[in-house]
């Protein structure tokens, strides 16, 4: 697996995930090279805004494979160890299962040939009935830790019933995979007629969908205890940007007192032309006042990061991680040598003006401190493009066509191409980049393309995997 990966995550929002391990420090940038018939620039977008509104970010611990400690032979020895190191492994096995069958739904859902999505169906209903098979053979028989176990168990089988169902809702139809979509149907069945004999949701619960609903969110907060790392992020600059305020007031006022002054000794005592020239000069400094500020702000802030992050281990509050994240947009003569390179690399048609938007975080991963048995972190950042989507044009034009002396036309939709560029920048390693190509409408990403490297330019390389085979199926 490639060390940062880029994928389509719904129809209008794309999602990068990498892993770092213990004592990694790790610079990740992403360029965002936005056409300027799209609109989208520092007057329409505010990029705090955007920020708040449109990223979002999980990190976790992470393990490359489902042979967590749960349902290893020293686990089901349950008198040597607590309930709460049960509870805490019982959530590792129970939120990457989750996450697992999540990516490989939403992956599925966006195949379009009928007969790969019909082989991709019965794969993932097969290792979903595999992996609870696998996960209910240790269940407990104490009622401490059985508790726990009930809720895990409750909220996966009703999750992977869930998934399998919305697959269902929107598989393309086929006569010839019957017999696929039967096996799918039987197990969704089987998994309420479990839930059901096990009583874990009440007749109230179930009649009403906001109920369970609800219960299944809350279930799920449960599972990623001890296991999503608790976040504590900080604005930067907010006594620095006080200042600034205070030196443009300075600055402003330094310069309305000097035109005052010469005011007063142009105009001899208190008359109507002292008073109106008093007002101007006034209204000049509620105009520039602002404007100077703001200005002043953006060069001091140039390059600087926006916010602080540091990342908690929930069970014992130990530092994981500290991280620091940018988002602006910048000028092209800001960017490094290597990703004008790989720009000029573009076929000449593609070569248009755009406005750069960027994102990057730098992370600091602790060299001790992670839960016994784990040694990397995932980190997954989804960037929902719907804010850009509304500034786009619909689809107006129309293709005609002739055939057989009769004139037919087709309607076009409005395509626009977004350039992606990665650096990644590892401890004192050379960078290394990749290329994207984003292809979107005003109402889905149509598709998302990795592109060649110039000679010269390093490209991201592969995750050494030293854990297993991947729980995704």
């Amino acid at each position: 697996m490639s060390k940062v990966n880029i994928k389509q995550e719904e129809s209008l929002s794309i999602k990068f995930t990498h892993q770092m391990k213990v004592g990694d420090h790790r610079r990740l940038d992403l360029y965002f090279f936005l056409p300027k018939e799209m609109g989208i620039n520092p007057q329409s977008l505010d990029e705090e805004e955007y920020y708040h509104a449109a990223i979002a970010g999980r990190r976790s611990y992470y393990s490359s494979g489902l042979h967590l400690p749960l349902v290893q032979g020293r686990f089901i020895s349950q008198k040597k160890r607590t309930v709460e190191e049960f509870r805490l492994y019982l959530n590792l096995f129970a939120y990457q299962f989750a996450v697992a069958i999540e990516t490989d739904s939403k992956e599925l859902a966006q195949v379009e040939d009928v007969e790969q999505f019909y082989a991709s169906l019965k794969d993932l209903s097969e290792i979903v009935t595999q992996l609870l098979k696998k996960f209910r053979r240790n269940e407990p028989s104490d009622p401490k830790w059985k508790h726990y176990f009930e809720n895990a168990d409750n909220y996966l089988s009703w999750f992977c019933e869930q998934r399998l169902l919305k697959l269902m809702s929107h598989a393309p139809r086929s006569s010839d995979y019957s017999e696929v979509t039967e096996e799918v149907i039987n197990l969704c069945r089987s998994e309420s007629s479990y839930r059901d004999s096990k009583n874990y949701n009440s007749s109230q619960t179930l009649n009403d969908p906001n109920r369970i609903s609800n219960k299944m969110l809350l279930l799920r907060r449960l599972i990623q205890q001890g296991v999503v790392l608790k976040e504590e992020q900080k604005r930067l600059g907010v006594g620095l940007k006080k200042m600034t305020t205070g030196i443009a007031t300075a600055f402003v006022m330094l310069v309305v007192s000097s035109l005052i002054i010469k005011a007063q000794g142009i105009f001899s005592g208190l008359t109507m032309a002292l008073v109106f020239t008093l007002a101007v000069i006034y209204g000049f400094r509620e105009i520039f006042k602002e404007d100077i500020r703001n200005a002043l702000w953006r060069v001091i802030q140039k390059g600087r990061p926006r916010w602080s992050r540091i990342l908690r281990d929930t069970t014992s509050q130990a530092m994981i991680a500290r991280q620091h994240v940018w988002i602006d947009f910048i000028k092209s003569k800001d960017l490094p040598e290597e990703i004008d390179e790989i720009l000029k690399r573009r076929h000449s048609q593609n070569k248009l003006d755009a406005d750069i938007l960027h994102y990057g975080i730098n992370s600091r991963i602790a060299s001790k401190d992670f839960l016994a048995g784990y040694s990397t972190i995932q980190e997954q950042v989804n960037f929902s493009l719907a804010p850009f989507a509304r500034y786009l044009e619909r689809g107006k034009a129309k293709i005609y066509k002739e055939a057989d002396g009769k004139i037919s036309s087709d309607s076009v939709e409005r395509r626009y191409q977004i350039n992606l560029v990665l650096s990644l920048l590892e401890g004192r390693k050379p960078p290394q980049f990749a290329r994207y190509k984003i292809t979107m409408n005003r109402s889905t990403i149509v598709d998302i393309s990795e592109s060649a490297l110039p000679d010269g330019v390093e490209a991201i390389g592969m995750e050494h995997d030293e854990e297993g085979a991947s729980p995704s199926a």
